[in-house]
């Protein structure tokens, strides 16, 4: 992960109350953010509660609570996890691209799979969905176009100018609500909205190259 997304997001383990040491309580607290994750899938991520978390994995209350102090945390949890992991992808996407032409197409691929493979991600996937006000640091999307860009310049040394991180943060923000939008309307996605969404991400991105 680039300097950038270490410094900027926020990990799972600054978000629990207690950081787990041992094996198992890794353990637990993946199954709970895994059982919310499930709750989300099925309810959406407004309607979650500690006692759903609890429920579903079949855990006690104060077990949930033992990590996080209430609902919030436990979105914000999940939402990191969700960074981590769609930034692993997208890592993995742009080192097996031919060109960055190619690694766009790749990007854009990548976050539709998140969608349809990664529990609780259609809902709320990197955590920008969730309001909170005041706002808690840099916004996960811009730290995810960041991370977009660093991983494109190290692989193919293109320019990561401002010019360059504003167009993919523009891209990036504008894929994720279509991408958001066509699983919301279809289940199994939106085949023509995605197909739009993908174009637009390209032209974005690297304006001029068809």
């Amino acid at each position: 992960m680039s300097q950038t997304s270490v410094t900027s997001a926020r990990s799972t383990a600054a978000l629990i109350r207690n950081e787990p040491v041992q094996a198992r309580s890794t353990a637990r607290l993946a199954a709970l953010l895994d059982a919310a994750a499930a709750v989300i899938d099925e309810i959406g991520y407004e309607r979650l509660t500690t006692a759903m978390v609890a429920e579903r994995a079949g855990a006690s209350i104060g077990t949930v609570y033992r990590y996080f102090p209430d609902r919030i945390a436990v979105l914000q949890s999940l939402s990191a996890r969700n960074f981590e992991r769609v930034v692993e992808r997208i890592d993995s996407a742009v080192e097996s691209s031919a060109d960055s032409i190619a690694a766009v197409g790749a990007i854009f691929d990548t976050l539709v799979d998140a969608v349809r493979t990664e529990p609780g991600f259609a809902s709320l996937r990197v955590g920008d969905v969730i309001d909170l006000r005041p706002a808690e640091g840099e916004p996960f999307n811009a730290v995810v176009a960041d991370h977009l860009v660093d991983a494109l310049v190290a692989k193919f040394e293109i320019d990561g100018g401002d010019e360059t991180r504003l167009r993919v943060q523009v891209g990036y923000e504008v894929a994720d609500a279509l991408v958001a939008r066509a699983f919301a309307a279809d289940p199994a996605g939106d085949a023509e909205l995605l197909t739009r969404a993908r174009q637009l991400l390209h032209d974005i991105v690297v304006p001029g190259r068809h």
